[in-house]
Parts: C-alpha cells; sequence; structure tokens
C-alpha cells in the first residue's frame, strides 16, 4: 500500500475550503510522512488547513482533491533559551506554547497554528514592537509540491535558487508547498504591563512622547485609541503616566474589548487595508468599521457591500497602499476581486511556475489566480 492510501482518509461534509468539497483528507505525523504523500499525490490539487481559523481567507480553491491537516504536525522540537530561539512543527497552536519566561511575540487567533500564521502572514496589534512572522521567522522547513524537503535558515543556512523561503512562503496562502517547522527569534516577556486609553488622537503626539509603545491601536466606532506599554514595574509606571498626561487618557491593566478584534461578522466582508501612517485618519473618518494599528498603517474594515469594498480599496490605492479582502459571503467572493492591483505580479507568477509548476497547491487561492 502506497502513502497515499496509508494516509489518507475520504472527506466528510466538514472537509471544504470556501464551499468547496475535498474528495480527500491526510494528516501526516511526520516531515517524512508529508513529503512521501505530496510526493505520491503528484497528480492532485491540495490545501494544507491548520487550525482553520483562516481557511475561509482569500479566494475558494478552483478545484480540491487532498487536504492536508497539520494537526499531527505538531509540538515544540527545540527551545534553545540561551539563544532565544525555538523550533515548532507547523500543527502546533500558539496558544499550547509553554516558554517560561520567553515569548513568541505573535498575535494570532484562539486555535490558530505556526503553520497558518506563517502562510497567511497574519499579524495583530504587538508587531509595532516586535514585528510580523515575516520578521520574527529565521528557518522554515518545506515540503515543495514535488516532495522535496527543504531547508532554510536557522541552524541549517542552505537556500534554493538564491530564494529566502521564510520570506517566500509568509504569505504565500499554501500556494507553494507545505510548510512543516519553522524556527523563530524569540523575546523576554515582559515583567509588566498596561494600557493607555483615550478618544482617538493624532499618533504624533504618542511618537513624540517618547514612550516606546509595544502596540497603539485604534477603532472608529468607539472612536476609541489604545497603547500598550510593556516593561519593568517602576519603568512602565513612568511611561505610562507620562503618556497619560500627554493624552488625557487612563491607565487600565486590561485592553478596550476591541483589541485584536476583526471589525466584521463572521459572514461579513473584512479587509485588511495598508496605508502610509499619515492616511489612517482617512481611513477612521471613511464610515466604515476600521480598526488597528495606527502606529504601523495596517488596519482591518468591515465592509458593508462590494461598492464600500471599491471605495476603500480606492482610498488605499491613493494613498499608495493597498486593500485586500480577507473574507466575504460567497456571493461577494464570486463577483469581486479579492486581492487586488498588486505589484510584482508578473514576478509571483515566474516563482509559482518554477516551485509549483502543476499549480496543484492552492490553485486560484492567490493572488491573480495563482
Amino acid at each position: 500500500m502506497g502513502a497515499l492510501e496509508e494516509l489518507t482518509r475520504p472527506a466528510t461534509d466538514d472537509d471544504h475550503v470556501g464551499g468547496v468539497p475535498a474528495r480527500l483528507v491526510a494528516a501526516p505525523a511526520s516531515t517524512a510522512e508529508a513529503a512521501a504523500l505530496v510526493a505520491a499525490a503528484h497528480d492532485l490539487t491540495v490545501v494544507v488547513r491548520g487550525g482553520g481559523t483562516k481557511l475561509h481567507w482569500g479566494p475558494p480553491p478552483r478545484s480540491l482533491d487532498l487536504i492536508i491537516d497539520t494537526g499531527r504536525l505538531a509540538g515544540m522540537v527545540e527551545h534553545a533559551a540561551g539563544d532565544l530561539i525555538t523550533v515548532l512543527r507547523a500543527g502546533t497552536p500558539l496558544d499550547d506554547l509553554s516558554l517560561g519566561d520567553q515569548q513568541l511575540a505573535l498575535d494570532a487567533a484562539p486555535g490558530a497554528t505556526v503553520g497558518g500564521v506563517v502562510a497567511t502572514g497574519a499579524s495583530g496589534p504587538r508587531r509595532l514592537h516586535y514585528g510580523t512572522a515575516r520578521d520574527l521567522l529565521i528557518g522554515i522547513t518545506v515540503v515543495r509540491p514535488d516532495g522535496t524537503v527543504t531547508r532554510s535558515g536557522g541552524k541549517v543556512v542552505k537556500n534554493v535558487a538564491g530564494y529566502d523561503l521564510g520570506k517566500l512562503y509568509t504569505g504565500s496562502y499554501g500556494s507553494l508547498g507545505l510548510i512543516t517547522e519553522c524556527v523563530f527569534r524569540l523575546h523576554p516577556r515582559p515583567a509588566a504591563q498596561v494600557y493607555v486609553q483615550s478618544r482617538a488622537q493624532p499618533v504624533t503626539a504618542i511618537l513624540e512622547a517618547r514612550v516606546a509603545p509595544t502596540a497603539i491601536e485604534v477603532d472608529s466606532a468607539s472612536d476609541e485609541l489604545a497603547v500598550l506599554i510593556e516593561g519593568t514595574p517602576a519603568g512602565v509606571r513612568e511611561r505610562a503616566g507620562l503618556l497619560s498626561k500627554v493624552l488625557g487618557g487612563d491607565i487600565s491593566d486590561e485592553p478596550p474589548p476591541w483589541w485584536g478584534q476583526a471589525p466584521w461578522a463572521a459572514d461579513g466582508i473584512g479587509m485588511k487595508l495598508s496605508v502610509p501612517l499619515s492616511q489612517v485618519p482617512e481611513l477612521l473618518g471613511s464610515g466604515a468599521a476600521v480598526r488597528g494599528s495606527a502606529g504601523t498603517g495596517v488596519l482591518y474594515a468591515g465592509a458593508s457591500d462590494i461598492s464600500d469594498v471599491e471605495r476603500l480599496r480606492a482610498l488605499c490605492v491613493r494613498a499608495g497602499g493597498h486593500a485586500v479582502v480577507l473574507t466575504a459571503p460567497s456571493s461577494t467572493r464570486d463577483i469581486v476581486d479579492m486581492w487586488g492591483p498588486v505589484p510584482g505580479l508578473a514576478l509571483m507568477r515566474r516563482i509559482k511556475d518554477q516551485f509549483d509548476p502543476g499549480h496543484r497547491f492552492a490553485p486560484g487561492r492567490f493572488v491573480g489566480g495563482l
């Protein structure tokens, strides 16, 4: 019996992506098993599934023969505390990490996995200080669509064809193969943290206060701004007190209820917006439900309909940014360009052709229908 027969089971009604049902589901338990599976599935279209928290993001696949579930590719391979490094299997839920007085500073939805966060390039409030998955990822192990196992960065520095695989696979939506392990840079866990909350104000006042914020978040619905301050207890108290005077705000041990939450309903249209910092006020005043990082210009919006999508996208493009529809009802997905104009599409096509010449992995899910 081959790897395909050994590792797969028939799909159930729950095994679908964007409404497209799969025929088979497989859950390999190691990189070697995953490589054998992918090599055996050489004529099947494939979508990778982690915790499922972002499986509905992006367009549905053109076809779907096999879902590779990473639930058994879970656990910590290594924690080199002295080097501030950890090696994690892709199916590891970020909720399950136990790193003592260190942290992997990625914000993620409950149940989200390491591989899913990297594959979607997801980030949250703390990206202002710690960066995104792309910044924290220093090594990666992947199974390419032909079944080849490739490692890059981390303790084994071996790039393929000159590519930085970590950056290439981050945000690729599973279109270039299967991520099986990730090596991350860690940070010390802060001894104290507080939130300074006030009415929304220009970010320049916060930056000029020189309080080294970890996150600066805004919410158009409540017209509120919240700043996360981390560090030593004494330092946090001092900086929070200074910022509170500057903003005329309150200090709290807890974030506001909207902190890190998506501003759209489960069945609504959700967008990711990126603009220069100077244009953040315009987005907040656009009339849409907008929420996110006023410190980086990466925000999220709930659009009411397609015309709202186009209006927000036009605002972003005019400002030199971009807007992506992350999730939408099937009726909207069918008629809206979810990715919008994205620079470098010709290069992305060449990379897709090189890594996945049969266009089997996540077909149609990525930019330009890749």
